[in-house]
């Protein structure tokens, strides 16, 4: 499984930007809740430590768990409708050996690993409709239950990811558009039906979240009093900030306007005390880290090599711009993390993980060589 590289070959530039955008995380973390900046410190040693060794694995052998990955994320899923604490309205977490975990952040690293190999040796089967089946089916399981915790953000960031799984592995461009034709005319009917009093199909509170986003004006002072405060911090960072840990009456964090800014709503605090020029640099990092895998996953020496990267590019792009997005308005508030940045054990340590198989699809390149140890 192990093998010798040439250490030319190793992306050192992607991991100094995993390193720079963690550690902008913790500063910003240690100035929203000062408590938990330790715990994240931590996540980052452990995150750096796992990345390194996994990165020297051959990663086509570590495929060959697929199903042991598959298995191992619907039963850390179970483990949590069993016996799972609540927080905030919401079953996501249980504890091990005093640390709470978080398997819905795990589970997209494990699909993204379980469905590069599943898909990569049914590649030339993919486009039949009883392989397409298999592997939605699969796919339901862990989708169901986190979507039943309930956690609509991370639901809908699996899809995400799902379907650029899809694309990469070869799925066909007149299955796509059939399925457009299908899902575009579907999610417009889903919103009316989701804004009717009545409806059944999300919580009260992921309605009002929808209605506070289209009307902010209507519930500034209840569901909408988060993304406005939010949004007012950013605004008044400038393009310098305030700087952080600062002690100045007027910040929105100093007078708690805002709950839990060290999770969800981080970048509120990095626009309010890092400025303009601050969150661009956290966007450009972000930007770049996620470039880097597609540029990896174009590299790459097989399929599943590719969906591994490709995989873990839409995580941290799309996840990153959900994130920004309903910290500056422009989308409903769906409680998902800034990768590397938000507060957040499990979060934080997946991501590594997952790195580190990009890494060694790196390593293993078609620009590279490696000779067997």
């Amino acid at each position: 499984m192990l093998k010798k590289y040439r250490i030319r070959d190793y992306d050192f530039k992607l991991v100094i930007m995993l390193i720079a955008i963690s550690v902008i995380g913790i500063l910003a973390i240690g100035s929203a809740e000062e408590s938990v900046q330790d715990k994240q410190i931590m996540g980052l040693v452990m995150g750096v430590f796992l990345m390194l060794i996994i990165s020297l694995f051959d990663y086509t052998a570590l495929l060959n768990l697929y199903w042991l990955f598959y298995i191992l994320n619907v039963a850390l899923l179970l483990l949590v409708e069993l016996m799972g604490s609540k927080a905030g309205g919401a079953q996501r977490w249980f504890s091990i050996l005093g640390i709470r975990f978080q398997p819905s952040e795990l589970a997209k690293i494990l699909l993204i690993l379980f469905y590069a190999q599943y898909i990569m040796k049914q590649k030339e089967k993919l486009n039949s409709f009883r392989t397409l089946a298999i592997i939605t089916a699969l796919f339901l399981p862990p989708l169901f239950l986190i979507y039943n915790q309930p956690d609509l953000s991370t639901s809908i960031m699996l899809m995400i990811i799902f379907c650029i799984i899809l694309f990469i592995g070869g799925l066909d461009y007149r299955i796509i558009a059939g399925v457009l034709a299908v899902v575009i005319p579907s999610v417009v009917i889903f919103l009316m039906i989701v804004l009717q009093p009545d409806q059944k199909l999300i919580k009260d509170y992921q309605q009002t979240r929808i209605l506070a986003w289209l009307h902010p004006s209507e519930y500034v002072n209840t569901e909408g009093y988060q993304q406005a405060n939010s949004i007012t911090a950013i605004g008044s960072g400038q393009l310098w900030g305030k700087g952080l840990n600062n002690n100045i009456i007027g910040s929105v964090k100093n007078g708690n306007f805002i709950s839990e800014p060290q999770t969800d709503f981080i970048f509120a605090i990095i626009g309010e005390e890092l400025g303009f020029a601050g969150s661009c640099a956290v966007i450009l990092l972000l930007f770049l880290i996620a470039l880097e895998c597609v540029m990896i996953a174009r590299k790459s020496k097989d399929t599943a090599g590719m969906i591994i990267c490709s995989g873990m590019a839409a995580l941290v792009g799309f996840q990153s711009y959900m994130n920004i997005a309903v910290a500056t308005g422009l989308m409903p508030n769906t409680g998902i993390p800034l990768p590397f940045v938000s507060a957040g054990l499990t979060s934080l340590v997946s991501l590594f993980i997952g790195m580190g198989f990009v890494l060694n699809v790196r390593l293993q390149g078609k620009n590279t060589s490696t000779v067997s140890g």
